[in-house]
């Protein structure tokens, strides 16, 4: 990447931190970067915000001391 085009690219993601604190989203970084590379790709704004709300909402996975026992079907006889 030329070094004008990263300053560049550096300076846009800061203005979008700075906004996204401003509105108080929460999103790190490097949060906001992937979802802005994903927006860059065409994908669609307001389904990426539904998906990030989503996500929040969801209750985080259960941590344990045990490791799990797998449910993937064995091949071994």
């Amino acid at each position: 990447m030329d070094p004008e085009a990263a300053r560049t690219a550096r300076e846009s993601l800061d203005l979008a931190f700075h906004m996204s604190n401003i509105l108080d989203t929460g999103l790190d970084r490097h949060t906001l970067s992937v979802l802005i590379a994903l927006c860059d790709l065409g994908l669609n704004p307001e389904s990426l915000a539904a998906v990030v709300k989503e996500l929040r909402t969801e209750p985080p996975p259960p941590s344990s001391a045990t490791p799990t026992t797998s449910t993937a079907p064995s091949f071994l006889p």
